[in-house]
């Protein structure tokens, strides 16, 4: 195994606290949590959960494409929704960006995330 490179991108936001968007060890990429912030404007996207969960996984693409991946790469997903109710339509976007061969994943009900945002994502690809 390689060194320990650390991803950085402004294809998603910038860490809001001592983390890194992404740590590459040569075979596997683990991506932190992305939560939907714009990282044009480093603004929360505001709106129903469909929105929010698609910034999120363009916020992941953009880490993952950061370090030469893309979500077919990806084998092990955590997905963190403040109110389960909101599974079948995260799940609605989560199936455009994973569509085949799908990762391991679970998904947890959490009393809060950053920002007061209802949805983070994280992930873990392999080459």
């Amino acid at each position: 195994m390689g060194p320990k490179k650390i991803i950085s991108t402004a294809l998603a936001p910038q860490a809001i606290g001592p983390y890194s968007q992404a740590v590459d060890l040569g075979d596997l990429v683990f991506v932190s949590g992305q939560i939907p912030i714009d990282p044009a404007t480093q603004q929360v996207v505001q709106g129903p959960i469909e929105v929010q969960t698609d910034r999120v996984l363009k916020n992941l693409q953009g880490v993952l494409a950061s370090a030469g991946l893309s979500c077919d790469h990806v084998v092990r997903t955590t997905v963190f929704l403040t109110d389960l109710a909101n599974f079948p339509k995260m799940n609605e976007v989560y199936a455009r960006f994973f569509s085949k061969d799908f990762p391991a994943r679970s998904t947890v009900q959490v009393s809060g995330l950053p920002k007061g945002v209802g949805v983070e994502i994280d992930a873990i690809a392999r080459r």
